[in-house]
């Protein structure tokens, strides 16, 4: 005897997935669960942006800190990689 496995799709998902949060945490529980995800995705956002502008401006430091090193060696950083900058100087400094 065969059975056919349950076959669920699209938005029977969905529905199945709404009467099982209602089950476990019930009706009164869900918007509270709503504001604390909203919240939750907020902080998640805010730090990642915050991230990103303290990686910019760490990597504008060393970009400014390399083209400092060049000029007081005497290499015109103008056009010039962060990566070709550090070569020359290491160049210039085992001369």
């Amino acid at each position: 005897m065969y059975i056919e496995p349950l076959q669920i799709r699209g938005p029977e998902i969905i529905i199945l997935l709404i009467v099982v949060v209602v089950l476990l945490f019930g009706a009164t529980k869900i918007p509270e669960l709503a504001r604390s995800l909203g919240r939750a995705t907020g902080e998640f956002k805010k730090g990642r942006v915050d991230a990103e502008k303290e990686l910019e401006r760490e990597g504008s430091d060393e970009r400014q800190k390399l083209e400092r090193a060049a000029k007081d060696l005497g290499i015109n950083p103008t056009g010039l990689t962060d990566q070709q900058l550090k070569e020359q100087i290491q160049k210039h400094l085992l001369k």
